[in-house]
């Protein structure tokens, strides 16, 4: 593998079926066990909706709210910009002694997952983007738009930034290299304040690719804030039931599952020879590829919901796949985040290149790992759409119209386990 792939192809997933701890049968078998003694327990003792949650004390709220906090946080998220910029102008075109690749795709990327789930919605208040248009609108001394972004567009703008960055990542021909991460963060700048500077602030939420994909994961973190802004430990599950339904919402959630499946997919041998033979060339068939899994996953998708016969069960549901896409995401990136974020940071204080930090578990627990974090994911996805059935469904029909969800967790596992240990 060539140096400038080196970091966005990093060994994220299980090399051979042999490092797993337990035969693939047993793995799927467990896998399905799981779900299916889920389903049926819920079916039985989870007749009524019931998550909740309760505010955090009134001196954290005090704190987190401190102009003083804000000023840091935008500081911080500014200054990491910046450096990153820095070092994709000025720096080697080598991702071994350049550390702005890894940073994006290890350490922000990847660094994403933990920093959500720890510390709920805390990325909208780094987001440089943000910082950036705030400063713009100083400096121009100009007001706040007043108009809001149209709803019909809602997480659409953000479904298309995932796949384009996904892409950058998984099916460019020189992901690592200077001029495509300055090409690509230079394009999505531009394009973000452009948007801002039309519909206001608001715009992040919903357009920001990243502060979607961060804000999404964070309804899975015990910490959020309500629809008044109080903050509140809660049962992650509630955070991820009040998920907003908006348009674009499942598409964006199946451009994160398929672009892993996808990434899964591209570790295999078969994939690999696929790649090196075809007369299309390497990355006009991984595009076509990409966009294939990802076309798949929204098709069974659709395909699951629609035969639940819930008016709007695309949107209705799509929260429940946020678990499942988290079930995916620490699988696939958990390696790539504890060896290259660390080497990232190594190079970014003045270290001289070395080797890359060998991944902090072995191969079976490694495995386990993996297998265990799909498993959990789709469980969670069961618990959440089981949760929202009783809900919209007739009592007679809370169990049985949720099979065709049940089918579609299944499907999804068998799936991401296949990848896994192919």
């Amino acid at each position: 593998m060539a140096d400038s792939e080196h970091v966005a192809r990093s060994a994220h997933g299980i090399g051979t079926r042999h490092d797993l701890p337990v035969s693939p049968f047993y793995a799927f078998a467990g896998a399905f066990a799981a779900l299916l003694v889920s389903f049926l327990g819920l079916g039985l003792l989870w007749s009524r909706s019931c998550l909740t949650g309760g505010p955090l004390p009134a001196a954290v709220q005090r704190c987190a709210d401190a102009r003083a906090t804000t000023l840091a946080l935008r500081a911080l998220g500014l200054a990491a910009y910046l450096t990153l910029l820095a070092h994709l102008l000025l720096g080697p075109d080598d991702p071994a002694r350049n550390p702005a690749p890894a940073a994006v795709y290890a350490l922000f990327w990847a660094g994403l997952v933990p920093l959500s789930l720890l510390c709920g919605p805390l990325w909208r208040r780094l987001n440089p983007l943000r910082t950036l248009h705030l400063l713009g609108r100083a400096l121009l001394r100009r007001p706040e738009p007043d108009r809001a972004p149209p709803a019909p567009l809602g997480l659409w703008p953000a479904a298309l930034g995932l796949a384009a960055f996904t892409w950058l990542e998984l099916a460019s021909p020189a992901p690592a290299s200077r001029a495509a991460l300055l090409t690509f963060l230079g394009a999505y700048t531009v394009l973000q304040l452009a948007a801002a500077a039309r519909w206001g602030e608001a715009w992040f939420a919903r357009g920001d690719a990243f502060e979607a994909y961060a804000g999404l994961l964070a309804r899975l973190s015990p910490f959020g804030r309500r629809a008044d802004g109080r903050l509140v430990v809660r049962n992650p599950l509630d955070g991820l039931d009040a998920t907003e339904r908006v348009p674009g919402l499942a598409v964006t959630l199946c451009v994160l599952l398929g672009s892993t499946a996808y990434d899964g997919l591209s570790g295999t041998a078969g994939w690999t020879g696929t790649l090196q033979t075809s007369p299309l060339g390497r990355t006009p068939t991984a595009t076509l590829g990409l966009l294939a899994v990802i076309g798949v996953t929204g098709a069974v998708y659709a395909l699951c919901t629609a035969a639940t016969r819930v008016r709007g069960a695309g949107a209705a549901f799509a929260h429940s796949l946020v678990p499942v896409a988290l079930g995916y995401l620490v699988a696939h990136y958990f390696t790539l985040f504890t060896t290259e974020a660390p080497h990232a940071v190594a190079l970014a204080v003045g270290a001289g290149p070395g080797p890359v930090p060998e991944p902090p578990l072995e191969p079976g627990a490694l495995a386990a790992l993996q297998v265990c974090a799909v498993v959990t994911g789709h469980v969670l996805g069961v618990v959440a759409a089981h949760d929202r059935a009783v809900r919209l469904q007739p009592p007679e029909r809370a169990v049985s119209g949720q099979i065709p969800l049940l089918v579609l967790m299944i499907t999804y596992t068998l799936g991401g386990l296949g990848l896994l240990v192919a």
